[in-house]
């Protein structure tokens, strides 16, 4: 059935809460489509589900929303059956997310996603409470690895299958394909880094460039345009805006890792020191420490770290002037984004708004 027309959201003020709750009508509808083909598969194939549709519940949808509001910002008032089609597209980027996020979680060896067990640790459980033979920590981790990989095809077939133009939807497909490529080849970077343990600023930088910064923002502002149909211009044009707004978003991940209240973030305090991640903060810190200091942050990264261990490494990283770098880094680029997404010649209201989610994106509470 299609889309109201009052659904297309052309004046006013936007509702993001609305277009959240349209991309998870989105997904659960195309996981609904899925659950046509696996129920003949018995119970199994009907638990990955259940873990699918709970990977892919909630979260402030931000890849979708850029990739909305680029779409947008190239063409401002598309038919209700292209606005219909577009959130699909949108909710493809989703899918993505949450295949990395499955995968991330595996080789993080993370416990929780968003205050639950991750699905590695959720399966080994149901696996011990079953009473199976076997290793339980093997099996949750074939089941994340599977899962991901499921979740990461079906990304692709939602966003060939929006329902967008066909030349549309493929010159975005060229976009998607680039966008896997640098996500994973940046996840295998920041696996490298870890398994050396060390990494300059440069090498961190590279990691947050290609891990994240790219696919969160940059890449679904490229989806979008293209959907739209823009010319290379406006595609370079969101782009010069898209990158450095990754970059702070990222930042500003890497200092909510550190310094996040659990409440919010739905990790324990100081997770990524636990897990021992070399990130750009991590880099600044160990370059400004003093020796002493500065070996005490990296014998810790990567221990069973408590809570007092967790606030001293904390309070290593404050006095080195990491924190304050980041944060400064975090403004600049942000600045950079603003000033290139006033240059760029797109719809008025969809610049307000990419504003607003720039704003949303880099202003998270640490």
């Amino acid at each position: 059935m299609s889309a109201p027309e009052e659904s297309r959201d052309d004046s006013g003020p936007w509702d993001p809460a609305a277009f959240r709750a349209r991309v998870q009508d989105a997904l659960d509808g195309f996981l609904d489509e899925q659950a046509g083909r696996l129920t003949p598969l018995g119970p199994d194939a009907d638990r990955l589900l259940a873990e699918a549709r709970v990977c892919v519940a909630g979260g402030k949808r931000l890849r979708a929303a850029f990739c909305y509001w680029a779409f947008r910002a190239v063409d401002p008032h598309p038919s209700a059956s292209d606005e219909q089609a577009l959130v699909r597209a949108c909710a493809s980027l989703e899918l993505l997310h949450a295949s990395a996020l499955v995968h991330d979680d595996l080789m993080d060896a993370s416990d929780t996603r968003r205050g639950r067990a991750a699905t590695h640790r959720g399966f080994a459980e149901l696996h011990r409470s079953e009473g199976w033979p076997g290793d339980p920590e093997q099996y949750g981790a074939a089941t994340a690895i599977l899962l991901g990989d499921l979740l990461l095809s079906w990304a692709d077939e939602l966003l060939r299958r929006c329902g967008l133009p066909l030349e549309r939807v493929v010159a975005a497909l060229d976009v998607f394909d680039a966008c896997r490529s640098e996500v994973i080849a940046g996840q295998f970077l920041d696996v490298s880094v870890q398994a050396r343990g060390s990494a300059d600023v440069d090498a961190a930088m590279t990691v947050l460039r290609y891990k994240s910064a790219k696919y969160s923002v940059e890449r679904p502002l490229h989806i979008g345009a293209a959907l739209a149909g823009a010319g290379t211009d406006q595609v370079a044009q969101l782009g010069a805006f898209g990158l450095p707004l990754g970059e702070a978003f990222q930042l500003r991940d890497d200092l909510l890792g550190v310094f996040g209240d659990p409440a919010a973030t739905g990790k324990p305090a100081g997770d990524d020191l636990v897990e021992g991640k070399r990130t750009v903060l991590v880099a600044l810190a160990l370059d400004a420490a003093p020796p002493a200091e500065a070996a005490e942050l990296d014998a810790g990264l990567g221990t069973a770290l408590d809570a007092a261990g967790v606030d001293r490494l904390r309070s290593v990283i404050d006095a080195s002037g990491a924190h304050a770098q980041v944060e400064e880094a975090i403004t600049a680029l942000a600045e950079r984004a603003a000033a290139a997404l006033d240059r760029a010649e797109v719809d008025d209201r969809a610049r307000g708004v990419l504003r607003d989610l720039a704003a949303a994106t880099t202003h998270r509470v640490v």
